[in-house]
């Protein structure tokens, strides 16, 4: 489209992915995880790259950890402060992952995840992005790299992920869905959400694209960049990764 939509509709595309996440169960599975790497790096200060709606970051904080949100959408910022406030300890700033955050070496962790790196682009896009998060870590922090593992998908295959009902705040209701499909290397996410109202329906759709990262180039370029101690894991209670049967693929390293 030439014409850029209005703030209100990334706006309202911010509370769709909102609505779309089991957010509590989320963080209960993955806390034990991040509770761990953390107390094995000391982590005081914390980096939430490409933070979204930043419901990791405020649990960050409520760890009494010290806390930024960065993400490049105006949009999901402004819902992150709406819903988690802003006070000493816990910052917003609008803010891509491939900028490197001021000051350098200022974090003792920095994490990216919900595949965020991978719809940025290719691995060209991917390592600029890395260099940036590395770069932000003192000697010895701790980076956390989240990805969708597309390859545990069978070529062709199409996963329907969400079917949500929502109460649609006035006459109505609202149905949202999410679909995953592979086609060879390359990945698409679809939204759909449907407006139930009046005896009929009203559909708005999004989707994305992105390509399949291979473990051993996210690996090479976090190397690159500065990491050591380079982990790769499949799930979030520390199984290792398997290219064809992980849901996930995660990596930690450590600033060397």
């Amino acid at each position: 489209m030439n014409t850029a939509p209005a703030a209100d509709a990334f706006l309202e595309a911010a509370q769709r992915y909102e609505a779309l996440i089991d957010w509590p169960g989320r963080l209960a599975h993955e806390e034990p995880f991040f509770r761990r790497l953390f107390e094995q790096a000391g982590v005081r200060r914390v980096l939430d790259a490409a933070c979204g709606t930043g419901h990791h970051a405020a649990m960050f904080h409520t760890w009494g950890l010290e806390v930024q949100g960065a993400d490049l959408s105006p949009a999901m910022i402004a819902c992150a402060r709406q819903r988690h406030g802003e006070r000493p300890g816990l910052t917003w700033v609008v803010r891509s992952f491939h900028t490197p955050p001021e000051p350098p070496d200022s974090f003792d962790a920095v994490i990216c995840t919900g595949n965020s790196l991978a719809l940025a682009g290719g691995m060209d896009i991917i390592a600029q992005a890395v260099r940036a998060m590395v770069s932000g870590l003192r000697t010895g922090g701790v980076l956390v790299l989240h990805l969708l593992n597309l390859w545990h998908l069978t070529d062709g295959q199409t996963v329907w992920q969400k079917c949500r009902r929502l109460d649609a705040g006035g006459p109505g209701d609202r149905v949202l869905l999410k679909r995953l499909h592979r086609n060879g290397p390359i990945g698409q996410i679809d939204r759909a959400e449907v407006l139930l109202a009046g005896g009929g329906a009203a559909l708005l759709t999004d989707e994305a694209r992105f390509a399949g990262v291979e473990a051993a180039e996210l690996a090479e370029a976090v190397s690159r960049a500065g990491g050591g101690e380079v982990h790769l894991w499949g799930s979030w209670k520390f199984d290792p990764y398997s290219r064809d049967r992980s849901v996930d693929l995660i990596l930690t390293a450590r600033r060397g």
